[in-house]
């Protein structure tokens, strides 16, 4: 069967006084049917721009998606005008920003906000959209519905205003739903239930999820699918319990070395590892492996040819130079 979505060679980028930067740079990536895909990596790897260029919400200018395809449900959605895209936006491609204070309009109650969408994709009147609208707020679990879908964002709190942006992207119940970093500015208890409510509702309306996400914590809790992302491109993919279980690249060896552990006991606990360095700018990136300038098994030819993204084991791709047999024993 044929993916959901599938991206092809995706390229975007941002023209700036310095030069064009590169932001995403040859990316592949594709989503199942009813699949969790996490999408995961540094701030600045390029991840958010990659899930907004899917529904061109990047702005244009400066930014501008310069090559690849975007293929959902067998069509391109690159060479679409914004109203065609307006078709696909929200009715079958939901989107859940990272900041929902600012994604929020701050003169509209929360239920004008996702009723409009009920009345624009769906034939339904005034009333109808109403209470759909309370139903979704409902189905979300906040308390009073009723009531609240008559506020406006800034009577909310941040996790109960995360839980109208799902509401708001699930009323159309579309096939995919992107969520870029849900639980950023969150505490963690919240976080969690943030969590669990887009995992029930993905079970509830059989939908796929890509999850953006720099937490490996939240990959591990969540994802079905990982791609790793890093400087633009894709260093590594695999299923979540291969990834955690042998990764392959020495960036995702990192990331997963900086997560906090509890299982261990005081005798075995040592410093988190960081990953040294900074990303790099995309607008002059090094030349060769992206990453060779902070990894500790770096040789020659990692800053002479750029590596290809390439299978190591069923299902499992990454792009490093290193032998799979030095790549195992590094991690």
């Amino acid at each position: 069967m044929a993916p959901l979505l599938e991206i092809k060679g995706l390229k975007t980028h941002f023209s700036t006084d310095d030069g064009i930067l590169q932001a995403v740079d040859g990316v592949d990536i594709s989503i199942n049917r009813g699949e969790t895909l996490c999408v995961v990596g540094e701030s600045g790897c390029g991840k958010t721009v990659t899930a907004m260029s899917i529904l061109k919400l990047i702005a244009m200018p400066p930014g501008r998606i310069a090559a690849g395809q975007i293929i959902f449900e067998g069509r391109d959605l690159v060479p679409l005008t914004s109203n065609q895209l307006d078709e696909i936006r929200a009715k079958e491609i939901g989107f859940i920003f990272q900041e929902p204070m600012t994604s929020l309009n701050p003169v509209l109650t929360v239920g004008e906000q996702i009723a409009e969408s009920l009345r624009r994709h769906e034939a339904v009147t005034k009333k109808q959209a109403l209470e759909r609208t309370i139903e979704m707020l409902k189905l979300v679990q906040i308390p009073n519905a009723e009531g609240r879908v008559h506020n406006y964002p800034h009577q909310f709190s941040g996790g109960m205003r995360q839980r109208v942006m799902i509401a708001m992207a699930l009323a159309c119940k579309p096939k995919l739903i992107i969520a870029d970093e849900p639980t950023t500015a969150l505490d963690v208890t919240i976080q969690a239930q943030i969590l669990d409510l887009l995992q029930d509702m993905k079970e509830r309306f059989g939908m796929a999820v890509m999850l953006i996400t720099h937490a490996m914590g939240v990959v591990a809790e969540t994802a079905q699918r990982v791609v790793v992302m890093y400087a633009g491109k894709v260093v590594e993919e695999a299923s979540v319990d291969d990834l955690f279980a042998d990764p392959r690249h020495p960036y995702t060896q990192g990331l997963i070395r900086s997560i906090p552990r509890i299982d261990l006991d005081s005798e075995h606990k040592a410093r988190l590892e960081a990953i040294g360095g900074s990303v790099p700018i995309l607008i002059n990136p090094p030349v060769g492996c992206r990453f060779a300038p902070r990894c500790k098994f770096a040789m020659n030819v990692c800053t002479e040819k750029e590596p290809l993204l390439r299978e190591v084991s069923p299902g499992h791709r990454m792009a490093c130079h290193l032998g799979d047999t030095q790549l195992g024993a590094a991690s």
